[in-house]
């Protein structure tokens, strides 16, 4: 009887221990979130609200990690005079000046002519686990699913002639 319960004790912290390490995902989150910050990023847990897509009845929400870049390199009226957009993965009606597969959720028809081609050019170049782009006058963001290790330098790559080009 008392291996019993000697068994059953160990059983259970050995549980315990199990329960609160974590998972093989989150250790490669951790890592990847780590080499981000080096890279620039600020990492955060955003909601993302999509716009109604073709032949859905409701409006999704998803919480997904967002990389931002901090732009400092905008002047004080630079910042005052910001066209803030953002646009997604999807289908919808919303899609002037972008390529096939993204629309907009806000800010259509806000960008010259210049800034929307290298936008376009920027989302040719995104991997295609990235959900959605977001520009302000204090960063630009990508919605991502972190899928691979690789990706975080194409979207870096991605994103820096946007920023430099102040779109």
């Amino acid at each position: 009887m008392k291996w019993l319960i000697i068994t059953l004790v160990v059983s259970s912290l050995i549980g315990s221990v199990m329960w609160v390490m974590p998972s093989p995902r989150e250790r490669f989150q951790a890592q990847l979130r780590l080499k981000a910050r080096g890279l620039g990023f600020q990492v955060q847990i955003a909601q993302l609200n999509l716009p109604r897509q073709r032949g859905e009845m409701e409006a999704e929400t998803l919480s997904v990690p967002v990389y931002r870049q901090l732009r400092t390199n905008l002047s004080g009226k630079e910042k005052s005079d910001w066209r803030s957009w953002q646009v997604c993965r999807a289908e919808t009606l919303a899609t002037e000046g972008l390529i096939d597969g993204w629309s907009w959720i806000n800010g259509e028809g806000s960008l010259s002519p210049a800034a929307l081609e290298r936008l376009c050019q920027t989302l040719t170049a995104l991997p295609e686990d990235v959900l959605a782009l977001e520009s302000t006058p204090i960063h630009l963001s990508v919605f991502w699913k972190e899928k691979d290790e690789r990706s975080l330098e194409q979207i870096k790559q991605a994103i820096d002639p946007l920023i430099e080009a102040k779109v």
